[in-house]
């Protein structure tokens, strides 16, 4: 049965990525991405011609549709700590508002997507973290913003399923990189390579020991694409999905330096409430989706993600001399 998709936040990072997976269905009947382009930009999705996609600039908290969908995927908000601890009311618009005006567009027994974070674990006391752990998340915090607006997304849609059967598949992201990540995006591994390949000066906070298991996006989508259409499963979440290899921010640095000679590490005083380490328990993960797992070792993945960096500097580069 042919089917209608929207996707917030589609011209983001992993948003863009996830379009591109969704065009692959022979099911899908329209793809509408709404994006307000604050952190996702154009250029993602540049490449995509197929008349089934249409893209619509604005909010997901206040988009309006002439009709209904069969698969709603929600992704709008920022998900950098420099971005979104800029505009905190901005950030929970997206995440709260962009669900509850998103929900009244879904069609009865529509499937309803949320991609939620690792964030709602706080700086864990539990490592790695299982999806029961109820996390360390301070409310009243710098980062609150982001980590309590998808908690909070996340009852909301859990408790319309008690109340209501609302079909839900709710995934809780940890630390995701590579091509399509913005040049300015703000996290480590896009910092890293952005500044060893420009000022060749990459910043550390701290002493970088705290740890996060880097997951490269191709396998992260995977992941999704499984999880939120094309495996038929029951489990609704929320379901960890990341590499569960945890590698310390130093050593990354300290690669990524490797890569570009001439670079070194600049040290810089701690942000705060940096979480010391994340690390997703896939337990449940390897059950619901058996053979899945994130199989591109951050070496491999930092290449492919440089290179992609590169390029993109380049083509400004040449663009800034021709204009």
């Amino acid at each position: 049965m042919p089917r209608s998709v929207l996707v917030s936040g589609g011209c983001g990072f992993i948003g863009s990525h996830l379009v591109d997976r969704l065009l692959r269905r022979d099911d899908l009947e329209a793809l509408v991405v709404v994006d307000n382009l604050w952190t996702g930009l154009r250029d993602n999705i540049a490449h995509v011609s197929d008349p089934r996609f249409s893209l619509h600039v604005g909010d997901a908290e206040s988009f309006r549709a002439g009709g209904h969908f069969d698969e709603i995927i929600h992704l709008a908000s920022p998900a950098s700590p420099v971005w979104y601890m800029r505009e905190p009311a901005r950030t929970i618009k997206a995440n709260i508002g962009g669900a509850l005006n998103l929900l009244s567009l879904l069609k009865p027994g529509g499937r309803f997507c949320f991609a939620s974070t690792s964030e709602v674990y706080g700086d864990p006391v539990v490592s790695p973290q299982p999806e029961s752990y109820r996390g360390a998340v301070d409310c009243t915090g710098p980062r609150a913003s982001y980590d309590e607006s998808k908690r909070c997304t996340e009852a909301l849609l859990f408790e319309e399923q008690r109340v209501s059967g609302l079909d839900v598949r709710v995934v809780r992201l940890f630390n995701t990189y590579g091509p399509r990540t913005r040049i300015d995006d703000g996290r480590a591994v896009s910092n890293f390579v952005s500044q060893a390949l420009t000022t060749g000066v990459l910043t550390v906070y701290g002493d970088g020991s705290q740890s996060r298991s880097w997951g490269y996006v191709d396998d992260i989508v995977d992941g999704l694409e499984r999880f939120f259409w094309r495996d038929g499963i029951s489990h609704r979440g929320p379901l960890n999905i990341g590499n569960n290899s945890e590698i310390s921010v130093l050593d990354i640095a300290r690669f990524v330096c490797s890569l570009v000679p001439g670079s070194r590490i600049e040290h810089h005083a701690p942000v705060p409430q940096d979480p010391t380490n994340r690390c997703p328990d896939l337990t449940l993960a390897r059950r619901v989706l058996p053979g899945w797992e994130a199989t591109t070792g951050y070496q491999e993945g930092i290449r492919r993600t440089l290179e992609w960096f590169r390029q993109q500097i380049a083509a400004a580069g040449k663009s800034a001399v021709t204009a």
